[in-house]
């Protein structure tokens, strides 16, 4: 029996770890299940280092949430949502961590705007969101909306067509523990619905 349960962590481990193909869609993507381990990706904090994401959750239980950007005003909402369950979040022993595709010095004014406590790091590149399943394409549309609307400055990535695309994640917010397996997710494709913090702070209470 113990064999079997190490076998089948060894490959919930090595599929956590495969690199996802970007989705065409934000409702094609394929996330990071429940039960699977966190991935080994990079990622850039603040003051521009690269930095592990394995060594920041390790042995640490971890809310960590991925959103769009700070000119999201969907992603600022949750963020001060988010950051009004930070204390209770605290004292349950978990860090609270968010991604976005921001390049680092745009963390830094989200940062100072919303007078955080917590920790965002930046994914310019979406190679951890692409990593948890979550990035996709914009619309040829959506893409030049963005670019102009919000001067986004992020690199751009080719669809299967051959045509550069903006690269977003789907918004999503998981709890981990602190051998970094994912207790529970939401991972919604409609960026308008965030989970509601109560019901965070209820997933977070199961994990021992």
């Amino acid at each position: 029996m113990k064999k079997i349960i190490l076998v089948l962590s060894s490959l919930l481990f090595c599929s956590a770890l495969q690199a996802k193909p970007i989705a065409q869609s934000a409702d094609r993507v394929m996330p990071l299940l429940n039960g699977q381990f966190v991935p080994d990706v990079q990622v850039v904090d603040i003051g521009g280092a690269s930095r592990s994401l394995k060594e920041i959750t390790m042995d640490k239980k971890t809310i960590l949430f991925f959103y769009r950007g700070g000119w999201c005003p969907f992603c600022n909402t949750q963020m001060g949502q988010l950051q009004k369950v930070e204390a209770s979040l605290k004292k349950l022993g978990f860090q609270l961590i968010g991604i976005s595709t921001d390049a680092p010095n745009t963390l830094s004014e989200s940062v100072q705007k919303h007078e955080l406590g917590y920790q965002l790091f930046s994914d310019f590149n979406s190679t951890a969101s692409q990593a948890f399943g979550l990035a996709f394409f914009t619309s040829k549309k959506i893409t030049n909306r963005y670019l102009a609307k919000m001067k986004l400055t992020n690199p751009l990535q080719k669809n299967v067509e051959g045509e550069a695309r903006l690269v977003l994640p789907v918004p999503a917010i998981y709890v981990i523990d602190t051998q970094g397996l994912v207790q529970f997710s939401y991972v919604n494709p409609n960026y308008k619905v965030r989970l509601h913090e109560e019901v965070l702070l209820k997933a977070a209470e199961l994990v021992r």
